[in-house]
């Protein structure tokens, strides 16, 4: 843990990393080849019944790297023109930095250790992540290397549903089929997925409260 934070319930929970729900639009299938066009990410905080909630999301457009590969079936499935006047894109560098900046300071206040990224289909947003920064030379990458949540295998389980807009709407959630395949607009409702989930989960524990006196009790 952090030693100049106090843990907190989140960081109780889940063994002392930090869930960010995470999401990225792509010109391709490949990390290493194709170009990452899109990042966003939800932060997530934890109320004092363990609930959790969304509380931030931070977002970038991203300048293609040098000679990335962009298949125009990828562009047309997401809608993005990768090189429109007015997608105020950055840098891989900047970009990758807009989003680790507020995942590190989420990391500090929760006393947690590090972010474990959240998505759907994740090991596919995770390694654009990983490769882009290994790309740029970003050491301080505050995402776990390689274990994930998967809201994929998590809405087979709870809903058995396993494409992203019919778990949303299994579980309660709003669906605008208009707005799908944006980073931002994705990310978010894997979040509000995965925040349904895991309280659902709290609320069916016949020792919930027992629970949450344990993770309170990793606090003192």
């Amino acid at each position: 843990m952090n030693d100049d934070a106090p843990k907190s319930l989140i960081a109780g929970r889940f063994r002392g990393f930090l869930p960010v729900v995470v999401d990225v639009e792509t010109g391709g299938f490949n990390a290493q080849t194709d170009a990452l066009l899109e990042i966003a990410a939800v932060l997530l905080k934890m109320d004092d019944n363990g609930h959790l909630h969304t509380e931030q999301t931070v977002h970038a457009h991203v300048e293609p790297f040098a000679d990335a590969n962009m298949d125009p079936e990828a562009l047309a499935f997401n809608g993005i023109d990768p090189f429109h006047p007015f997608r105020a894109a950055l840098p891989e560098h900047e970009a990758l930095q807009t989003i680790f900046q507020p995942v590190r300071s989420a990391i500090k206040r929760s006393g947690c250790t590090r972010a474990i990224l959240v998505g759907h289909n994740a090991f596919f947003d995770l390694g654009f992540i990983n490769a882009a920064a290994a790309r740029v030379g970003i050491k301080r990458n505050p995402f776990h290397p390689f274990s994930t949540f998967d809201t994929v295998s998590l809405g087979g389980l709870v809903y058995g549903q396993t494409v992203l807009a019919r778990a949303a709407q299994a579980a309660g959630l709003d669906w605008d089929g208009d707005e799908a395949h944006s980073a931002v607009y994705d990310a978010e409702q894997t979040a509000e997925l995965f925040c349904t989930i895991v309280n659902r989960w709290e609320d069916l524990q016949p020792n919930a409260d027992t629970r949450l006196r344990r993770a309170r009790s990793k606090l003192s």
